[in-house]
């Protein structure tokens, strides 16, 4: 009895803070304008505030794997979580917009470690009955966790300041350090593999440089310039694709890619995620730019479907440790392009909560999938293997987000400029863009559907492995 109420205050405690770090993602969204009048400067700038600080997160969770494998649970979500409070006070105390950019990028050093902290830990401590029910629980935090920050950002912008955001947080990292000091062990087998500092320098400048390419594919910079740093990023990446394949110990197990079921269960992590991402971006547009909501009111428009999700996940993974994955996967999916393909025809006259359903059952579907996907992706793996897994998941879900949102704000940007020329209003120029970006969405979730099924063909049940 003693170690379950221990291990439910240790579970508690991870999923707090994987649940702030990815709060904290979009707790600047609805106030980057105050920001601009406050901060005296461009949209442009301002935006750095989001693209810095997702540098700074692609950068340490693929490093997570070596941390993990160095350092204690214990030891690495304390210094995670000092490093993030560090970074909030900063930002707290800002007076300027340098300081605080300064700030936020410190955030990130630590929040980037976080969720990959979180899912080792936890699924490392799971009965091998309840990993499915774990994994899901980890999961719906990611899912939802940054679809909290425009609520939470909205309301407090809505009583007082900006700066209140940052000493709401700072308190709450503040609870989550004595939780970790108390609880906290080291479930992990630690291996201390030597530091090879040319695969740190190039995972580093490798992800730098493709995710802020893909970050300003929507921007009015040079298409050289663009598809420069896309092509510089992958071909550094590809060489460390072929450094850690000779290294006796690689800084991240790039060999588990060549397992097929694994590869396609982490590419099925990009494309979902790229619809679930940018659907948190698409739908306030519309709502703001063609129903004249306000940002609060379109932000709190996306609550009940993330708080469906959420739960639809956490049943998910406990019928995953039941029956398997397999058919949550592909019902999963296909509610997802049921919902897609039904918002290709939504326009000016679709009632509101329609267009709220819709998402709902969207978000539904990617409840259903999302867990046992990743489930069976780690499933596929030995128990040696997993951190490594989950540090390559986890940074796929960073790239599905960076690539997200440029592919359908383009498409939705399209969509608009072709109406506009057709004499159309504004307001039916917008949902032309969106119907035009929800059948970018039906695609991407088609080749999702092919991929399920050609991994899931032969399943009938996965568990994780234990060592041998």
């Amino acid at each position: 009895m003693e170690g379950t109420d221990t291990y439910r205050k240790t579970l508690m405690i991870l999923l707090v803070g994987g649940f702030l770090s990815l709060f904290n993602e979009t707790i600047l969204n609805i106030a980057l304008t105050d920001l601009m009048k406050v901060m005296r400067v461009s949209a442009t700038t301002v935006q750095w505030l989001a693209t810095g600080y997702m540098l700074v997160v692609v950068i340490m969770v693929p490093l997570s794997s070596f941390l993990l494998r160095s350092f204690s649970i214990k030891k690495l979500y304390l210094g995670a979580m000092t490093v993030f409070l560090i970074g909030t006070l900063i930002c707290f105390t800002a007076g300027d917009f340098s300081i605080l950019l300064t700030g936020r990028m410190i955030q990130a050093l630590g929040t980037g470690l976080l969720a990959p902290i979180m899912m080792a830990a936890a699924v490392a401590q799971a009965p091998l009955n309840k990993q499915g029910f774990v994994m899901a629980i980890c999961t719906s935090i990611i899912l939802v966790g940054p679809s909290f920050g425009p609520i939470f950002s909205g309301i407090i912008l809505q009583l007082t300041s900006w700066r209140f955001l940052f000493l709401l947080l700072a308190i709450l990292i503040v609870l989550c350090l004595i939780g970790g000091w108390l609880w906290l062990g080291s479930p992990l087998e630690l291996t201390n593999p030597p530091i090879d500092f040319w695969s740190i320098g190039l995972i580093v400048v490798g992800l730098s440089s493709l995710v802020y390419g893909i970050s300003i594919i929507d921007s009015h910079s040079s298409w050289i310039i663009k598809i420069g740093l896309i092509f510089i990023g992958l071909c550094i990446l590809a060489v460390f694709y072929q450094r850690q394949l000779k290294l006796a110990s690689p800084l991240l197990n790039i060999r588990i890619l060549r397992q097929p079921k694994f590869l396609a269960a982490a590419i099925l992590v990009i494309l979902m995620q790229m619809v679930q991402f940018s659907m948190n971006v698409l739908l306030p547009l519309v709502l703001e730019g063609g129903r004249q909501l306000s940002p609060l009111a379109a932000a709190l428009f996306l609550f009940p479907a993330a708080i469906i999700c959420a739960l639809v996940t956490v049943g998910a993974g406990r019928i995953y440790d039941l029956h398997g994955g397999k058919w949550l996967i592909l019902g999963g999916l296909l509610l997802m392009l049921l919902s897609s393909c039904w918002q290709t025809t939504t326009g000016l006259k679709t009632p509101v909560i329609v267009i709220g359903i819709l998402n709902c059952l969207l978000y539904f579907g990617i409840g259903l999938a999302w867990s046992p996907n990743q489930s069976v992706a780690l499933g596929s793996l030995n128990r040696t293997e997993q951190t490594d897994g989950i540090a390559i998941i986890n940074t796929f879900i960073q790239l599905g987000s960076a690539l997200g949102t440029p592919t359908f704000i383009g498409l939705l940007s399209i969509g608009e400029k072709t109406s506009a020329n057709q004499y159309l209003s504004t307001q039916q120029a917008l949902f032309n863009g969106f119907s035009l970006a929800m059948k970018g969405a039906v695609v991407i979730i088609l080749i999702c559907l092919f991929l399920a099924l050609f991994y899931l063909r032969t399943i009938k049940k996965l568990a994780i492995k234990q060592d041998k």
